[in-house]
């Protein structure tokens, strides 16, 4: 038994690909079994179609579920897919801008105590309740909420923002701004203070060392950032469903809708699988920028 854990641990030692292979294994296989193949039945079920008689599901093939999500005679869920996309770029565009003066003043302004301080206050949000927070945005944002009652004390009109889409946007840039502000963050620290010293050597202004030196170094983070932003925005559900109006659904909630009410997994399949594209060519695209080496 012995000599044969000597032979065992010597397979090991003289070949380290296959320690790494034995490492890797379960979970890559994990993964392709149960993410991979999710996805690909996922895939596969949107070319099946619903019995409209008795609900039944029919293994026949066709795209009829995708005519009908790209049909431009009824736009229906083109325009849902437009609303999901347009509010998700708003959102990380908004992270994007929100984040970056903060994660810059604690990369290379803060001292240690107060950049803990701020990291607290920035992590602070995501040790509550996603449903808390949203219901805190609800009221604060409804017609009869805290927003209307203080602008209302101090004699401006009321705003009336809640149950719209500006309300979903401002919900959703609060709710992902920590996912956006760490990865900025760690993409500032690295950059070499004497990088910057060079520039201001250089006879360069503050502005152009901003534009030239310190945005093309952080841009990784922020790509980073927004792949999480926008990826989350696009497949929420819960926030449209509390915080926007009659015309705020999201794809998330059609795909909710068919699977729950009207028990037509196929569509919900075909419709859910724009948001898997989208992403697919955001991520080759984020890839390109540099934005994995800056997770």
């Amino acid at each position: 038994m012995r000599r044969a854990r000597l032979r065992f641990s010597a397979v090991f030692w003289r070949r380290p690909w296959f320690k790494g292979l034995a490492l890797l294994t379960p979970p890559v296989a994990a993964f392709l079994l149960i993410y991979v193949g999710a996805l690909t039945v996922l895939f596969i079920s949107a070319f099946w179609s619903v019995d409209s008689f008795t609900g039944k599901l029919e293994h026949i093939w066709n795209i009829e579920n995708f005519r009908i999500v790209f049909s431009t005679t009824d736009p229906t869920y083109l325009r849902i897919a437009g609303r999901t996309i347009g509010i998700a770029a708003a959102v990380t565009l908004t992270d994007a801008v929100l984040a970056f003066p903060l994660a810059y003043y604690m990369a290379r302004i803060a001292r240690p105590r107060t950049r803990t301080l701020v990291f607290v206050l920035v992590l602070l949000p995501l040790w509550s309740s996603y449903l808390v927070r949203i219901y805190a945005w609800r009221l604060i944002l409804s017609n009869d909420g805290v927003l209307n009652w203080a602008l209302g004390g101090v004699g401006l009109p009321h705003l009336n923002i809640g149950y719209t889409n500006w309300a979903m946007w401002i919900v959703f840039s609060y709710v992902w701004l920590p996912f956006m502000v760490l990865p900025v963050y760690a993409a500032l620290e690295r950059i070499p203070d004497n990088y910057l010293e060079a520039s201001g050597d250089l006879g360069a202004s503050g502005f152009r060392t901003f534009r030239s030196i310190i945005v093309p170094l952080a841009l990784p983070g922020i790509v980073a950032g927004s792949i999480f932003t926008f990826s989350l925005t696009l497949g929420d559900y819960v926030t449209p469903l509390l915080v926007g109006g009659a015309g705020s659904s999201f794809i998330g909630n059609v795909v909710y809708e068919n699977i729950g009410v009207n028990a037509n997994v196929p569509f919900a399949a075909a419709f859910a699988t724009v948001p898997v594209i989208i992403m697919a060519v955001y991520l080759v695209i984020a890839r390109r920028l540099g934005a994995f080496e800056a997770l």
